[in-house]
């Protein structure tokens, strides 16, 4: 039987879509049974082409029109939005622990507990001073978040195809880092400026009330320069942090999908997906949070005081407490955090039709597209 060359590509989903042999049983029953009591719906030719009004059964592949191709431009676009929606809202609506811990890290001798801390702070500049610097947070992750999803998913497929598919499945855990780590180089240079203004307003009261008035006042005292001043110890933080972030998320959905739950992912419900990607998110930021917090107290050390180096931030602080100041709080919030991303993530590239992260070796996205572009 001949299928025109949009049915044909329709019956080859991608590696994430591939279908079982009883599908496919099932799929040429349909047909067999369409010829049986239809006969006038196939051509009079007899090449046994399917008329248009008969191709309902079939199963769209994401790469037919209206939906997204695996690997394409509108794919990587998607990605970069899911990004910002996993990213901006979530670091946003934890503006009040990342207040506290912000002046735990500045202030260790005034703010000496995570519930003396908020007692403080509540007392000094009333409730509206728990989410002071939400604008500049809002909007840094947002950028934060597109460049870290859009251009991780680039990059893992760029270095997947440079390996191949048997060194991309062999070395798969060096394709997350070498992808990840890729991506949050370039998503940190357009943090970093808000990063610094976030920082400054939200330990410092009086300097401003928020983003419009404090940028101008950052420039006007630091320069443009200054406000990447704090980018290698911003790189230090979250290249570790989000190398982490992908590769223990990847592993640990992997390992889930293989040890936890008897069926094949595939055939797993969209929920019950959504629930894996919390899951795995969610143990990966409590490693992310531990892997990357010193990097994060001389951040915030950096960005606070003009003119403060590495060594005065360690003289304060200790080596201990750049280790441990404000560690349980940050774990707590960036487990949540890293954990509502992923699924944030995994959900809006469900409802615009594509599969949730992890669970496959990227060898197979390898593999398949190849086999694809051969038929």
């Amino acid at each position: 039987m001949a299928f025109s060359d949009n049915s044909r590509q329709s019956l080859i989903p991608s590696f994430l879509y591939y279908s079982s042999t009883s599908s496919k049983t099932l799929i040429l029953q349909k047909m067999t049974d369409l010829r049986s009591t239809h006969p006038s719906s196939l051509s009079a030719n007899g090449s046994g082409e399917l008329s248009s009004s008969n191709k309902s059964f079939v199963i769209p592949a994401p790469s037919e029109p209206g939906k997204i191709e695996l690997y394409s431009p509108q794919y990587y676009a998607a990605c970069t939005f899911g990004g910002i929606l996993a990213c901006g809202p979530t670091h946003m609506s934890v503006t009040p622990l990342d207040v506290v811990k912000c002046n735990m890290q500045i202030d260790p001798s005034k703010y000496k507990s995570i519930s003396s801390s908020f007692g403080v702070l509540l007392k000094e500049q009333g409730f509206r001073g728990f989410f002071r610097g939400w604008v500049p947070t809002l909007l840094g992750y947002s950028v934060q978040g597109a460049c870290k999803y859009g251009f991780y998913e680039f990059f893992k497929k760029y270095y997947s195809d440079i390996a191949g598919p048997e060194f991309a499945s062999k070395y798969k855990t060096l394709i997350y880092l070498a992808g990840s780590g890729s991506a949050e180089i370039i998503a940190d240079i357009g943090l970093c400026p808000f990063e610094a203004v976030k920082v400054r307003v939200q330990t410092q009261p009086g300097f401003a009330r928020g983003m419009s008035d404090g940028f101008p006042k950052f420039i006007k005292s630091e320069g443009a320069l200054g406000l990447y001043k704090g980018i290698v110890p911003l790189w230090g933080r979250q290249i570790p942090y989000t190398m982490m972030k992908f590769v223990s998320f990847e592993t640990i959905v992997e390992m889930l999908y293989k040890y936890a739950i008897p069926t094949p992912k595939n055939e797993c419900s969209k929920p019950l997906q959504l629930g894996v990607s919390f899951a795995g998110g969610y143990a990966a930021g409590v490693l992310c949070a531990i892997v990357s917090h010193p990097a994060d107290n001389l951040v915030s050390f950096l960005n606070n005081a003009k003119g403060a180096t590495v060594g005065d931030a360690v003289k304060k602080l200790g080596l201990w407490g750049l280790f441990t100041r404000g560690l349980p709080l940050r774990i707590v919030m960036i487990g949540t955090l890293t954990g509502v991303q992923w699924g944030i993530y995994d959900a809006f590239k469900v409802f615009v039709g594509l599969p949730t992260t992890g669970g496959v070796a990227p060898a197979a996205a390898v593999a398949a597209t190849t086999e694809v572009a051969k038929i």
